[in-house]
């Protein structure tokens, strides 16, 4: 009973939602395009002929984006779930914290990378400190990833949560990149503990 209330509920939440509403009459498969978008516009990351890597992909909201920005650039996509097609887009399934992925990953690349980006974050338990950890913990594993991969001037984006881990975070991602900003988009939910940290430039 308490589970159908709870399902209720979401559904009730996402048809007042209105970037759930937009996400539909613009084509992408969720509102969290809109979260990269408001980066994009904010830190002016994107532009044609860029590679990018998308980590934590599906359903490709993020990923469907990039190839509209990158034009003639390339996406790799990365996800434990199987995803429709998208243009420029080569899709790598599988669990990104596994050695044999990433390694997959660096065979796929000719170059280093312009932008590395993560919208990955764990099934959630519903308490929510477990939850910024355990995402915490993906956020710096992409992070010290996209250290070996990443173009000296390239951006490295993740999504962060406000929690015991996000200092942490902060301070890796100083120590690997010169400038370091976090933002909390419009269209992220008011009641989430969601933010994204932006990275620029290595050390």
């Amino acid at each position: 009973m308490k589970k159908n209330k709870i399902s209720k509920n979401w559904v009730n939440k996402q048809r007042r939602d209105i970037y759930v509403r937009q996400s539909k009459i613009d084509g992408y498969r969720a509102r969290s395009a809109y979260k990269l978008i408001e980066i994009d516009q904010k830190f002016k990351i994107f532009k044609g002929g860029l590679l990018v890597i998308d980590i934590g992909a599906a359903p490709g909201s993020w990923s469907q984006y990039a190839s509209k920005v990158v034009k003639n650039g390339k996406i790799i996509s990365i996800d434990l779930k199987e995803m429709e097609s998208i243009p420029n887009t080569i899709q790598i399934k599988g669990d990104f914290t596994d050695n044999i992925i990433q390694q997959k990953i660096r065979d796929k690349l000719s170059s280093n990378v312009d932008v590395v980006m993560s919208d990955m974050a764990v099934n959630t338990t519903g308490i929510k400190d477990i939850d910024a950890i355990q995402t915490g913990e993906l956020c710096k594993e992409s992070m010290q990833f996209s250290k070996e991969i990443i173009k000296k001037q390239g951006f490295f984006i993740s999504k962060i949560f406000m929690g015991r881990t996000f200092n942490e975070i902060v301070a890796l991602g100083k120590k690997i990149f010169k400038e370091v900003k976090v933002f909390k988009p419009k269209s992220s939910r008011k009641d989430s503990k969601e933010s994204f940290i932006i990275c620029k430039n290595l050390r």
